[in-house]
């Protein structure tokens, strides 16, 4: 299964990159019908994470993928889930 990755750490405080690399990586999993994207926003105090998962739940972003997975193991990791 192909996977794609995108780790926030070195753009955590750029908030209209980290929303430009979000829509790039859903669009390219979309476009290349992969089927996981790894999101790695970091452990932190956790407003990281509450930028990308308010990110994903926009209506028209929706749509794009089946699920989220917030890992239980890794606290700084988020899967996003494609049916195509």
């Amino acid at each position: 299964m192909a996977k794609l990755k995108l780790d926030l750490h070195d753009i955590y405080n750029r908030g209209g990159q980290i929303d430009a690399e979000l829509n790039r990586i859903v669009q390219e999993a979309v476009d290349k019908r992969i089927e996981l994207v790894e999101i790695i926003p970091g452990k932190g105090s956790g407003a990281l994470k509450k930028k990308v998962l308010r990110f994903l739940n926009q209506s028209h972003i929706r749509q794009l993928y089946h699920r989220i997975e917030k890992d239980d193991k890794n606290f700084g990791r988020i899967f996003i889930h494609f049916k195509h």
